[in-house]
C-alpha cells in the first residue's frame, strides 16, 4: 500500500512538472546534470566501461568528453520524456520529424504491413509519439514492461496518447495474429539486451561480441512482411528527424543472421558518427558467450 502511494505521488509530482515550459525544464536539467554526474555519478562505473571497450583507440580525454557529453544530453531526455504527458500532437509532430517515412507509407497505403526497427538513440519515446501521428496504419511499438505495475500501467497511458497500441514483449506473436487482416507496423528496439537463457544470436557490435534478441528476424522470415529502419539524428536540442530507411524488403530471400547483421551495422554507423546519444548507461554487455 505505501509503495503504491508512493507512486502515485510521484506521478501526480511528474504530472506537474510537466506542465512547466520547456526552457524551464531545460533549465532543470542543466542543474541536475551536475550531481548527476559529479555528486551521484548515476550507472558511472558502467558508462565509462562501455565507453572504453566500444572505442578502444580513443584517447582517455576523448572519452571522458563522450561520457561528459552523455550526461548532458541524458538529464535533457529525463526532461523530454516527463513533459510527454502534456504535450500536445502538434508540438510532439514539430519537435521529431521524419524523412522518406513515404517509403514505408507506399506499403501501407496497399494495405501491406511492415516492421520498423530503430533503438535507444536520440529520443525513442518521442520518435514513438510522432510516429503514431506520422502514418496511416495502427503502430505498434513493442516494449519490456516495468517492475513497478503501477507506473508501468501509467506511463503506457503516455505512450498511447496519441494512437499508439503497445505491446509487451512477449504478446508480439498474439498481437501480430490478431491484427493480421488490418495493415499494420510493429516497431522494434532491437538494442535491448536480451534475459538470460534468451539468447538468440552472437554477433559483433561496438567492438564487443553482443547477445542479440532475433524477435524481429524471425517474424519477417514467417510472414515476409518489409523491414524499414529509423536513422534517428539529434538536430539540437528538443529537436530530432528520423529517416525512413528500407533494410530488408524482402526478409525470405536472407536467413536471418543477414537481417541481423544489417541493422547492428546501421545502429553502430549511428553511434560512431555521433556517440553521446545512444544509452551508454544501458547494461548492453551483462552477458558473456558461454565458453566453447
Amino acid at each position: 500500500m505505501i509503495k503504491t502511494a508512493v507512486t502515485h505521488i510521484g506521478i501526480g509530482l511528474l504530472y506537474i512538472l510537466s506542465l512547466l515550459p520547456m526552457p524551464v525544464l531545460y533549465g532543470l536539467a542543466t542543474l541536475l546534470y551536475y550531481p548527476l554526474y559529479y555528486v551521484f555519478g548515476y550507472r558511472k562505473h558502467v558508462v565509462h566501461e562501455n565507453l572504453i571497450n566500444a572505442f578502444p583507440h580513443k584517447s582517455a580525454t576523448e572519452i571522458i568528453s563522450i561520457e561528459k557529453r552523455y550526461y548532458r544530453y541524458l538529464t535533457n531526455l529525463i526532461v523530454e520524456i516527463i513533459k510527454m504527458s502534456t504535450m500536445s500532437a502538434a508540438s510532439v509532430k514539430e519537435r521529431f520529424t521524419f524523412k522518406n517515412l513515404d517509403l514505408m507509407e507506399s506499403w501501407l497505403q496497399q494495405g501491406k504491413s511492415t516492421l520498423l526497427c530503430s533503438a535507444h538513440y536520440g529520443n525513442w519515446e518521442w520518435g514513438t509519439l510522432s510516429l503514431g501521428l506520422h502514418i496511416s496504419a495502427a503502430n505498434y511499438p513493442i516494449y519490456k514492461p516495468l517492475s513497478n505495475p503501477v507506473f508501468d500501467r501509467w506511463f503506457t497511458h503516455i505512450r498511447s496518447r496519441f494512437g499508439n497500441r503497445m505491446i509487451s514483449m512477449r504478446q508480439t506473436l498474439r498481437a501480430i495474429t490478431e491484427s493480421k487482416n488490418e495493415p499494420t507496423v510493429f516497431c522494434f528496439g532491437n538494442d535491448q539486451a536480451p534475459q538470460k537463457g534468451d539468447f538468440n544470436f552472437w554477433t559483433e557490435f561496438l567492438n564487443q561480441t553482443t547477445s542479440i534478441i532475433q524477435g524481429l528476424e524471425k517474424i519477417a522470415l514467417k510472414t515476409n512482411r518489409p523491414i524499414f529502419y529509423l536513422r534517428v539524428k539529434v538536430l539540437k536540442k528538443g529537436y530530432y528527424e528520423a529517416e525512413c530507411v528500407p533494410l530488408v524488403l524482402e526478409p525470405n530471400t536472407m536467413d536471418a543472421a543477414e537481417i541481423t547483421k544489417r541493422h547492428v551495422t546501421m545502429l553502430e554507423e549511428i553511434i560512431n558518427n555521433d556517440p553521446p546519444y545512444w544509452l551508454w548507461s544501458h547494461r548492453r554487455w551483462k552477458h558473456k558467450p558461454e565458453p566453447a
